[in-house]
C-alpha cells in the first residue's frame, strides 16, 4: 500500500513540474516572439480618445455620451485615470465632440483597436413609432506624444484666448480662460476649456496638438514602410466601420476579427474584456505569422 501511495506523490509531483515547464515554456516562446516581432512601441503610453459625433443627428451625440461612459468605466477598472481635455455639448445632453485623456501604463495596447466607425442600431428616445435608426460615431486614438518625440516650433503656432462656453453658447465664465492652438503648418486647430486657468487649459491643449501631430507623423510612416497595418486588425481609419452596436437584439458585433457578443448591456457598462482581449490576441497573432523565419 505504501508503494501505492509514493507512486501517487510522484505522479502529482511530476503533473505539478510539467505543468510549470509548459507555462514558462510558453512564457518564453511569447517573449521571444516579441523580440523579433517587437510590439508597437506606443502601447505602453497614454493616450487621446477623440469621439464625435457622425451620421445621425442627436442620436448619435447621445451615442458619444455613451461611448464616453463604457471608455471611463472600463479605463477605471484598470486602475487608469480618465480626464476630459475639451468637449462641445448639445441641447439633448449628447455631445458633438469630446477628447478624453487616459492616462496609465498600457493605455493605447488596449484602446487602440477603438479607432474607426462605431455604428448604433437602436430606437431614439424620440421615435414613437418605434423604429430603429442607425447612427455613427467616428473614434481616433492617439498615444501621448512628449516633447521629445515630436517637437513644435513655437512660431508655427498661433495661440488665441476667449470665454469657456456651455451648452447653448452661454459663457461659463467671465475670463478669456479657453485657448485655441492652431498649428500652422498643418491647419491642426485645437481647442481646450475644460479647465478654469487659461495656463492648464494652454499646458492640455498642446498636449493635445503633440498627439495628432504625431499620429499624423506615425501613420506617414506606416503608409511609406508597407501596408502592414492594412494587413492587420484593420486599417483603424476613420471611413471603416469596425463595430456595430445592436440594442433591440442585445448585440455587439466587431467586423475585423468576426467576433459577436449577446452582452451588449454589459459591454455598454465597461465590461469589454470580451472584445479587448480577443482584438489583441489577433494582433498578435498576426505580428508572429510576419515572422520570417
Amino acid at each position: 500500500e505504501r508503494g501505492v501511495d509514493l507512486d501517487d506523490d510522484l505522479k502529482k509531483l511530476y503533473l505539478e513540474e510539467l505543468e510549470i515547464s509548459q507555462t514558462r515554456g510558453r512564457e518564453i516562446t511569447r517573449e521571444f516572439e516579441d523580440i523579433l516581432s517587437p510590439p508597437d512601441i506606443c502601447d505602453k503610453k497614454p493616450a487621446f480618445l477623440e469621439i464625435r459625433a457622425g451620421a445621425g443627428g442627436q442620436e448619435a451625440s447621445l451615442f458619444v455620451a455613451d461611448l464616453f461612459k463604457m471608455y471611463s468605466v472600463y479605463a477605471q477598472s484598470k486602475g487608469w485615470t480618465v480626464s476630459v481635455s475639451s468637449m462641445s455639448k448639445t441641447e439633448v445632453g449628447g455631445y458633438r465632440e469630446l477628447v478624453l485623456y487616459i492616462k496609465g501604463k498600457g493605455v493605447f495596447a488596449h484602446f487602440k483597436f477603438e479607432a474607426g466607425v462605431h455604428r448604433v442600431q437602436r430606437v431614439p428616445t424620440t421615435e414613437g413609432a418605434g423604429r430603429i435608426h442607425t447612427s455613427t460615431v467616428t473614434v481616433a486614438v492617439m498615444p501621448e506624444a512628449s516633447e521629445v518625440d515630436i517637437s513644435v516650433d513655437p512660431s508655427d503656432l498661433r495661440i488665441d484666448t476667449f470665454r469657456a462656453s456651455g451648452a447653448g453658447g452661454q459663457h461659463v465664465n467671465t475670463t478669456d480662460s479657453a485657448v485655441r492652438i492652431t498649428h500652422i503648418p498643418t491647419g491642426v486647430v485645437v481647442n481646450c476649456q475644460d479647465e478654469r486657468s487659461q495656463l492648464k487649459n494652454r499646458e492640455r491643449a498642446m498636449k493635445v496638438l503633440r498627439a495628432r501631430l504625431y499620429e499624423a507623423e506615425r501613420e506617414r510612416l506606416d503608409k511609406e514602410r508597407s501596408s502592414a497595418r492594412k494587413e492587420q486588425i484593420g486599417t483603424g481609419e476613420r471611413s471603416e466601420k469596425i463595430r456595430t452596436y445592436n440594442f433591440p437584439q442585445n448585440r455587439v458585433t466587431d467586423h475585423r476579427i468576426g467576433l459577436t457578443l449577446k452582452k451588449l448591456d454589459l459591454v455598454m457598462q465597461g465590461d469589454m474584456d470580451d472584445i479587448i482581449g480577443p482584438l489583441m490576441e489577433a494582433e498578435r497573432e498576426q505580428r508572429t505569422k510576419n515572422i520570417e523565419v
